[in-house]
């Protein structure tokens, strides 16, 4: 069971962010036009990326509660290495 939701957190969000980027065009957006930074972000921080393009906003960019969200991404992207690493360490 550990190991299932270890994959659910290193696939996860890069499924939604591949999903958000391919259906919607808010990646699009949130990065102009640019292809390397979210493909970077999709590579080696997908949280961090994904809730960047959340709390991206039209007119505004990210600001205030935004950088929040993005923080938070940056603290789960950090938490699914470190868990990813206890597992093969007890492996």
């Amino acid at each position: 069971m550990c190991c299932f939701i270890l994959v659910l957190g290193f696939l996860g969000p890069r499924l939604a962010l591949l999903w958000a980027w391919i259906f919607t065009p808010r990646v699009t957006a949130a990065f102009g036009d640019s292809f390397w930074w979210p493909l970077a972000g999709l590579i080696v921080l997908p949280w961090t990326t994904l809730a960047y393009v959340a709390a991206w906003a039209p007119f505004g960019g990210v600001d205030g509660i935004g950088w929040v969200v993005v923080g938070l991404g940056f603290v789960l992207d950090i938490a699914t290495y470190a868990g990813r690493a206890a597992g093969d360490r007890t492996a």
